[in-house]
């Protein structure tokens, strides 16, 4: 009897030894075994991308041809595969960042901005999950019609069908603002809710008189409108311009050139920037490879506004805090 209550002792001390072992296994340097391992942050490190999606906006649009382009750009950089989305274009291409369906967009500045600040579209609605990759170029506010419309200034507008883009999109809110420059509303004409090919279609279809279309030019929409009609830009007037400008400061004065959609003169209007947005838990590493690839690569772009995206030029006009990633080019870019 005395004998298994010994091994039975025995056995038990041998136990409690293991578990005391084992207890103390995990840990290392001298640690007292407080210590706890770092919180799982939910954050994905670049290695765990194997897909990038670029948000751009309708085929006949410039965002599109030239996210093609980008994604090539970027997937050769990163070795991740990158491809251009068609979307609504700016404003739901922020709303889409924000939810986390897109890792990159094309956006313009003052809808950037007004997402930043929940303002107009975005009210009561901040967006600030969302940063700058940086600048691209200069989007002219276009108003579209035919030649033989015998639209030539705002003021014709009156009671005429005016494509104006999707409610809460960009070109709605620039040609809001412009109506309201030249003393005009929405009430003053019949809107229409439509995307550039549907514009283009139904202007030469006859069903509306003029269309707003917010795009680098050449557009691919207006120039497929002008290979089977005349087309006409109506003008903005340096003092509308002006006035506009002081009331929305990220406008700025832009001129079409003559020869564009065959327009035998240059024509004035107004642009705001184009720029490319992306989600803030982007790595870093992995935003500047993005925003490399983007900046060294632009002068192979064969679309017109190519020559105009530039790294020196990354950082203008931009409202919104921009990458840490997309900072660290353009300081090196800047000689920082």
């Amino acid at each position: 009897m005395q004998k298994k209550k010994l091994r039975l002792f025995a056995f038990m001390t041998i136990i409690a030894l293991l578990v005391l072992s084992a207890c103390g296994s995990g840990d290392k340097g001298g640690s007292t075994g407080s210590e706890k391992e770092p919180a799982d942050t939910g954050e994905k490190k670049e290695q765990e991308y194997k897909f990038l999606s670029i948000l751009t906006g309708g085929t006949q649009g410039t965002y599109y041809p030239l996210g093609g382009s980008f994604a090539e750009f970027i997937g050769e950089e990163t070795g991740i595969k990158t491809t251009a989305e068609v979307s609504q274009a700016s404003a739901a291409n922020m709303t889409s960042l924000k939810d986390g369906d897109a890792e990159i967009a094309f956006v313009q500045t003052d809808i950037a901005y007004y997402a930043s600040k929940g303002e107009l579209m975005f009210d009561g609605d901040v967006i600030d999950n969302v940063s700058a990759i940086g600048a691209l170029y200069p989007e002219t506010v276009q108003l579209i019609t035919l030649d033989k419309s015998g639209i030539k200034t705002y003021e014709d507008l009156k009671g005429k069908k005016v494509s104006v883009g999707a409610p809460g999109s960009g070109t709605y809110a620039n040609a809001e603002q412009l109506l309201e420059i030249h003393g005009l509303t929405m009430d003053d004409i019949k809107p229409q809710s439509l995307d550039f090919g549907e514009s283009q279609e139904s202007l030469q279809a006859g069903q509306i008189d003029a269309a707003f279309i917010t795009a680098g030019t050449p557009t691919g929409a207006v120039e497929g409108l002008n290979a089977v009609a005349k087309v006409f830009v109506v003008p903005v007037e340096d003092d509308k311009a002006d006035a506009l400008i002081a009331k929305y400061p990220y406008y700025a004065k832009e001129i079409i050139p003559a020869g564009t959609y065959g327009l035998a003169a240059e024509t004035p209007a107004v642009s705001v920037g184009a720029m490319l947005a992306i989600q803030n838990d982007i790595p870093e590493e992995l935003g500047y490879q993005i925003t490399k690839a983007i900046y060294d690569n632009a002068s192979k772009l064969q679309h017109a506004k190519g020559k105009l995206i530039q790294a020196e030029k990354g950082l203008d006009g931009i409202g919104i805090p921009v990458h840490p990633g997309a900072q660290k080019y353009f300081d090196e870019v800047n000689g920082k």
